[in-house]
């Protein structure tokens, strides 16, 4: 049985992932949970799953029921040491933010395993990441879970050592596919939370809007994968059946399909190399009658080029980035700037910053803390709550 952590327990992937521990007791024991906020899912969680640690991160715990006292808990400022002493062969790490860069390398240096479903964590700090997870034994320690990254990765599974030539990223195109410019500038807040395709958070869903998640995949395909920037291609899929392709260098194209259900990628994670019922259907090909594929519009959604630039500059830039389109969303949710301002306030940042250094994880919080700092005194933010 394989004991696995879940962090960021009460998200969209943690409880999916908690889900699939339901559909296969026999194989996961879940050893720790983490959350933000949501402290009533959370303890309904911990009386369920009947972890050995749990840590409420983000609010404050008040007082333990009587029923949950068997668990151990930590307090918000011991999270990382829990990552470490949990237990778990397996930590899936599905909070939000750079806080995922933190548990990552705390859990990887006690020598577990990473399902990782933070962006943030390879955006701010894919160099060092990526020094702390390498394959042993022919085994991977990180095991990525979004839909994108684990469709390449799949791809490449059966390359036999032959490096990709091309890795072709795609993209649903999100509710502003086939407005103009302009109108992509001043949307509003219900427009740009409107998906098409996915049920997501607030943050994420307006990510997806405005293609800054496609802009941190291409950040992170970068250093999971090991090309080079230029061998990274978007490419708009409005169907989201093709999750992302891998061409090699005789031409040939491997894709992985299926239907838009991140039960898929979390399943392949927590079972590598082996498969499971995870729950979900074969696609209905008669029914879907058509696959199309387009070109990414760099000039209308300009997070692409932002990514890019992020990239060729080095240091820490992609986690200036990050830290700047954090405080963009939330100034753009909490209707303070335009749907454009989100662009304008992220590269204005990495204008005002430089390049900074990102030499270890003390580098990597102070361009965090930086780039955080300068973004907020930009929009004229005084705090940010939930942070």
């Amino acid at each position: 049985m394989k004991k696995i952590a879940v962090f960021g327990s009460t998200g969209s992937i943690g409880t999916q992932t908690l889900d699939e521990v339901r559909r296969h007791p026999e194989e996961f024991r879940v050893v720790a949970l983490s959350a933000h906020t949501n402290r009533w899912l959370f303890f309904e969680q911990i009386r369920a799953f009947r972890p050995l640690c749990a840590c409420l991160s983000g609010t404050p715990l008040g007082d333990v029921p009587e029923d949950l006292r068997f668990c151990q808990f930590y307090r918000p400022e011991e999270l990382t040491r829990m990552a470490a002493e949990c237990g778990a062969d397996d930590v899936m790490v599905s909070i939000v933010g750079v806080a995922g860069l933190e548990v990552t390398m705390a859990a990887r240096r006690a020598g577990k395993r990473i399902l990782l479903a933070n962006k943030e964590t390879l955006v701010a700090g894919g160099e060092l990441v990526m020094k702390e997870c390498p394959v042993e034994n022919g085994v991977p320690t990180l095991l990525p879970v979004d839909s994108e990254h684990s469709a390449i990765f799949q791809c490449l599974e059966g390359r036999k050592g032959q490096k990709p030539a091309r890795i072709f990223l795609t993209a649903s195109g999100g509710p502003f596919r086939n407005w103009p410019k302009e109108r992509i500038m001043n949307a509003s807040k219900a427009e740009a939370l409107n998906h098409p395709t996915w049920n997501m958070g607030q943050k994420i869903t307006v990510d997806s809007a405005s293609m800054f998640n496609k802009a941190l995949e291409i950040i992170e395909a970068k250093w999971l994968f090991d090309v080079a920037p230029e061998q990274i291609q978007v490419v708009v899929h409005p169907q989201s059946i093709v999750h992302s392709m891998v061409g090699f260098e005789d031409g040939a194209v491997l894709a992985q399909l299926g239907v838009p259900d991140m039960r898929v990628p979390i399943l392949y994670a927590m079972t590598y190399p082996e498969r499971m019922d995870s729950g979900v259907p074969f696609p209905d090909f008669a029914a879907l009658s058509q696959l199309t594929f387009e070109n990414a519009d760099a000039d209308k959604f300009p997070a692409l080029r932002l990514a890019y630039q992020a990239l060729n500059a080095g240091g820490a830039s992609c986690c200036v980035l990050n830290a700047a389109n954090e405080v963009a969303v939330y100034a753009f949710l909490h209707e303070m700037i335009p749907f454009g301002g989100i662009y304008e306030c992220v590269e204005e940042t990495i204008n005002r910053l430089g390049v900074l250094p990102a030499r270890d994880l003390s580098d990597i919080r102070e361009a965090n803390r930086l780039a955080r700092k300068t973004a907020m005194e930009m929009l004229h933010i005084e705090y940010m709550t939930g942070q």
